[in-house]
C-alpha cells in the first residue's frame, strides 16, 4: 500500500502554538519535508521528535518531488513542513501535493499557524472576502504596476512583506490605492516583538518610514478593501426605498423612514430628492 503524505502547519514564531496532533504526525512520519534542515531541526529538538529530516524547497522542488514520490509509493509516511506556518502558503509544496494526489496517495491537513489569517483575526477590517496576494514584486514599477491590477479588489487585500521594503510598499500602496485607506501593519506575530498597527495607509506609510523599528522582521500587511461598488450599490438601493415611499408619503416622512430602513443620511436623502423633484 502506498504511503501518506502529511501537510503539517508549524508555528510562525511561539511554539507553544504546534498543535499535539501536529506533533504526533511528525514524530510518526518515516521522513520529514522541510525548507532548510538547520532551521527546522532546534524545532524538532525542542519538540523531542528525532524523525530524520531532507531539504524540500524552491531551488530543488522538481528534483526532489519525484523522489518523494517514490518513498511515498513504497509505503512511507512523509511530512511536509516550511519554516514556518502552514506549508504552500507562499512556501514550496504545491508539485509535491499535486503529484500525490495525482498518484492516488494520501494528503492529510494537520492544520496551525497561518499569519495571514491571524493578521486578519486581529485586524478589524472586513473578513467577509479577503485575497491572499503572496509577497509584492520588489522593483518599485513594477509594484505599482502590479497594485494597479488589485486597485479595484472589494475584498480585503492581504500580503507579505520584508521589513526592509515596508515603508516604500506602503508608499506605493497609498499612491495607488489611495492615502485614506483603512490597513493595518502586523509585524512579528506571536513574537516578542509583536506590534499591530491600524490607521489610514499615508499615516502608516509614514509611520514605519519614520520608525526603524517598524522596518524589521517579517509583516503582514492588509488594506481595506474598494468600497465604492458597495456604497453604489447602497445609495441606489436608498433612492429606490425612497422613490417608493415619496408615492405613498410626504417627502420629509418619506425621507426620514428611508434613512430609518437603510442607514443612510437624512439631509443628503432630502436634498437627492429634492433636486430630483426640481429636475423632473
Amino acid at each position: 500500500m502506498a504511503g501518506v503524505l502529511y501537510v503539517v502547519a508549524t508555528p510562525i514564531g511561539n511554539l507553544g502554538d504546534i498543535s499535539a496532533r501536529a506533533c504526533q504526525a511528525l514524530a510518526d512520519a518515516d521522513l520529514i519535508a522541510c525548507e532548510d534542515t538547520r532551521h527546522s531541526r532546534p524545532l524538532l529538538e525542542h519538540l523531542g521528535i528525532g524523525t530524520p529530516l531532507t531539504a524540500y524547497h524552491d531551488h530543488n522542488e522538481s528534483d526532489a518531488s519525484p523522489r518523494l514520490i517514490g518513498r511515498l509509493r513504497a509505503g512511507e509516511t512523509v511530512a511536509l513542513i516550511s519554516d514556518a506556518g502552514t506549508p504552500l502558503i507562499s512556501d514550496p509544496g504545491y508539485r509535491l501535493v499535486r503529484a500525490a494526489r495525482e498518484a492516488g496517495i494520501r494528503v492529510v491537513p494537520f492544520p496551525g499557524a497561518t499569519a495571514l489569517i491571524a493578521a486578519l483575526s486581529v485586524s478589524g477590517l472586513p473578513s467577509d472576502r479577503f485575497l491572499f496576494v503572496g509577497f509584492p514584486p520588489r522593483g518599485g514599477d513594477e509594484r505599482r504596476r502590479w497594485l494597479g491590477g488589485l486597485a479595484a479588489e472589494p475584498g480585503t487585500l492581504i500580503c507579505y512583506e520584508s521589513g526592509r521594503r515596508a515603508a516604500a510598499t506602503l508608499a506605493d500602496l497609498a499612491a495607488v490605492l489611495g492615502g485614506r485607506r483603512r490597513a493595518v501593519v502586523a509585524r512579528e506575530l506571536t513574537k516578542r516583538f509583536e506590534t499591530i498597527l491600524d490607521g489610514e495607509l499615508a499615516d502608516l506609510a509614514a509611520r514605519v518610514a519614520g520608525d526603524p523599528e517598524q522596518q524589521l522582521g517579517e509583516l503582514v500587511l492588509l488594506v481595506e478593501g474598494d468600497r465604492r461598488a458597495d456604497d453604489e450599490r447602497g445609495a441606489a438601493d436608498q433612492r429606490r426605498i425612497l422613490a417608493i415611499l415619496a408615492e405613498e408619503l410626504p417627502l420629509k416622512q418619506a425621507v426620514a423612514l428611508t434613512a430609518r430602513i437603510t442607514g443612510g443620511n437624512r439631509n443628503r436623502l432630502y436634498r437627492e430628492a429634492l433636486a430630483g423633484q426640481t429636475q423632473e
